[in-house]
C-alpha cells in the first residue's frame, strides 16, 4: 500500500503534495529538525488530505495529478472549509 498525501502550512500558507509507504514517519519527517530539504523552511506541517492506494505506481499517477492546477484547486478548497 502506498499513500498520496498533502501537508499543509498554516504559517506560510504552502502546500506540499507526495507519496510513501508510511505516512506518519514521512509526516514526522517532514516537521523534524534534522529536515534540511524544501519542506523544512515552512514547518510546521499538518496532514491536510490523504489517499490509500494499491501500488506505488497508482500513487505516482494520483500524486501528477495532484499536482496539476485542478488537483492543486481541490487541496485549496479543503483549506478553506
Amino acid at each position: 500500500m502506498c499513500f498520496v498525501y498533502a501537508l499543509y502550512s498554516d504559517r506560510y500558507d504552502k502546500i506540499y503534495i507526495g507519496f510513501t509507504s508510511n505516512i506518519v514517519s514521512r509526516l514526522n519527517t517532514h516537521n523534524s529538525l534534522e529536515n534540511k530539504g524544501w519542506t523544512s523552511k515552512f514547518k510546521p506541517w499538518e496532514l491536510l488530505y490523504s489517499e490509500e492506494l494499491p501500488s506505488k505506481q497508482q500513487a505516482l499517477v494520483r500524486e501528477k495529478q495532484l499536482k496539476t492546477a485542478k488537483g492543486r484547486s481541490f487541496i485549496r478548497s479543503l483549506i478553506k472549509k
